[in-house]
């Protein structure tokens, strides 16, 4: 968490983690809502279960819970990580209409999951945001299946998934970069 803290990824209380501690019964190990997740210590992270109720620790679990919950029930995920990044926000603002961000041609697309080649082409998908967190995650679920390890919410930020913590790491970095650069090459052609 500081990591994506240091990297202006979740200033202030923004963004939130999980990580899967068990899976029969679910839990996962959160850092409770509201806080500074820069200055978040081990024994302040709060217990989860797959309902999205605090089990242990203190503090309230994120509203966002239950979209963690989705994305770790669909895709099978470890971990799942959500940034507000500049780039990030920015392009699921601008690119809602088309409903995804087309990421091509970049070497760093090998750090993704299931990427063997530079010479390829992934649709991040976009979708709407709600502060109907059901409604929300049901839309987050019928488009992981396009997903590359990764979905943005527009006007919000980039939720970024792995089989263990340090992919989710991994593709959340990747991710996060080619979204500056993409953002910056945009700027690139308007100035043009």
């Amino acid at each position: 968490m500081k990591l994506l803290h240091r990297r202006g990824w979740c200033d202030g209380t923004g963004g939130n983690f999980s990580v899967v501690v068990a899976h029969e019964p679910l839990r996962l190990l959160m850092a409770p809502s509201g806080v500074d997740k820069g200055a978040v210590h081990p024994e302040e992270l709060i217990e989860v279960n797959s309902s999205g109720d605090v089990t242990r620790g203190a503090g309230k679990a994120s509203a966002e819970t239950l979209l963690h919950l989705r994305i770790i029930h669909c895709c099978g995920a470890g971990a799942v990580l959500h940034t507000h990044s500049l780039s990030g926000t920015l392009l699921s603002k601008t690119e809602l209409k088309r409903g995804s961000v087309t990421l091509e041609g970049w070497e760093m697309l090998k750090g993704l999951k299931g990427v063997t080649t530079h010479d390829t082409s992934i649709n991040v998908p976009i979708i709407a945001n709600s502060q109907d967190l059901q409604a929300l995650s049901e839309a987050a679920a019928e488009r992981l299946s396009e997903a590359p390890n990764g979905l943005l919410v527009s006007g919000h930020g980039l939720y970024a998934w792995g089989d263990n913590l340090n992919e989710a790491r991994r593709h959340t970095e990747i991710l996060e970069f080619l979204f500056e650069l993409s953002w910056r090459q945009s700027l690139m052609r308007s100035q043009q």
